[in-house]
């Protein structure tokens, strides 16, 4: 494991020593925890920023159109344009809107994405990457999102931004069931909650393990995510702009921070859970391997919704529940089933093991993704013809 400390990378305990020299411990220990956060949230907000003008282009390329390309070269001053613009809007609040809660589900949307990663360990001295209840602290502080996005369409007092919301805790609720399910089979071979710890058990990436669990987590974090194509929170052509209707000004920008935000987070998260994390192949540091494993995930995310059409939302719905949470409970026994038959006397599982394990689950993948896709899918539906309307005056006899 690369050592992040011999590069000479800002670390809490560096901060530590170097306040602790002219200040009393307790404040020495807040200043640098007030510090390292505050490194840790620009360089997150930045890096947001910097994929707001990635995607646009990116996905302007998929779909053959123009994306933005007037400020600076290749459009790279746009995110700064998009902010000034944001800044100078009036900040409207509704007349009938609850302020408190209108003013707090902004806040309370992007706080959860700052918190989650921060336990994310980004090399062997990142001192909250071994937290022994880490993947547990992700799930549960992804979770207030549902709470933020009621809130919104509760607060706005608008009758779209209220079923935008509806929507959206609908959708997240159901969605949060097969991705915790999902995570149950890494804990299972890894044997510990801390993501270091899991980090650590890859000797064989997991999504060579268990790819099942792989794309149940990537599907659900889609729909968490409200992306394409699970965006029915914000369908524009039902909803106008779905919870976040009301918002103007930095509200919105807060809002769409939170939103663009949340797949960098996501790319983190799946990186450190199925591709190994920072381990790679010496001597490039871990660092860079972890940002370039974080990229990949990332772009394929991007990839999906660029190219999938938008589901309905009972179609959503069912796919969490008929497809999702049953797969997830199949892997569940199957890697259970394994551990019992492969582990040693002292519980440990060995290359190959790991290897026969992955052979075992990629045809388990197969055979329930095609047997998933027979049973919910719509094969047999025959599409009608269409009708004219009289009202068209389509008919050859028509005057």
């Amino acid at each position: 494991m690369y050592d992040i400390r011999a590069a000479g990378i800002l670390d809490f305990n560096s901060l530590l020593d170097f306040y602790a020299g002219f200040l009393p411990d307790d404040i020495a220990f807040v200043a640098a925890a007030v510090t390292l956060a505050s490194v840790v949230v620009n360089v997150l907000v930045s890096m947001t920023a910097v994929y707001t003008w990635f995607e646009r282009r990116a996905l302007a390329r998929f779909q053959v159109r123009m994306g933005p390309n007037r400020w600076g070269p290749f459009g790279i001053l746009q995110p700064f344009a998009d902010l000034i613009k944001l800044i100078t809007k009036e900040d409207t609040t509704p007349e009938t809107a609850d302020r408190w809660v209108f003013n707090l589900a902004p806040i309370v949307l992007v706080v959860p994405g700052l918190m989650a990663i921060s336990v994310i360990p980004f090399g062997q001295d990142t001192f909250l990457g071994r937290l022994n209840i880490g993947i547990l602290f992700i799930l549960g502080i992804t979770s207030i999102n549902t709470i933020a996005i009621f809130m919104a369409g509760w607060g706005s007092a608008n009758k779209y931004a209220m079923l935008g919301s509806i929507r959206g805790v609908a959708m997240l609720v159901s969605y949060e069931v097969p991705m915790a399910l999902s995570v149950t089979g890494v804990i299972l071979i890894s044997g510990s909650l801390a993501m270091f710890d899991i980090v650590t058990a890859q000797d064989l990436p997991f999504i060579l393990v268990q790819p099942l669990s792989f794309l149940i987590f990537i599907a659900a974090a889609s729909a968490e995510m409200s992306r394409t194509p699970f965006d029915q929170i914000e369908a524009e052509s039902e909803l106008g702009s779905g919870y976040n209707t009301e918002y103007s000004s930095m509200k919105f920008g807060v809002l769409f921070l939170a939103e663009f935000m949340a797949p960098l987070i996501t790319a983190m998260i799946v990186t450190t859970l199925f591709l190994g994390g920072t381990r790679g192949i010496d001597p490039v540091p871990g660092q860079v391997w972890f940002v370039l494993k974080s990229f990949v995930v990332l772009f394929g995310l991007l990839w999906v919704r660029a190219t999938w059409p938008r589901l309905r939302v009972d179609q959503i719905m069912s796919f969490a529940w008929k497809g999702l949470f049953g797969l997830a409970l199949l892997n569940i026994f199957i890697v259970a089933a394994e551990i019992a038959v492969f582990q040693d006397e002292a519980g440990a599982l060995s290359m190959r093991s790991l290897a026969i394990m992955s052979a075992i689950n990629w045809v388990v993948t197969i055979v329930a993704l095609v047997a998933m896709a027979n049973i919910l899918g719509q094969r047999k539906l025959e599409r009608p013809e269409p009708v004219p309307s009289p009202l068209a005056n389509m008919y050859t006899d028509g005057d």
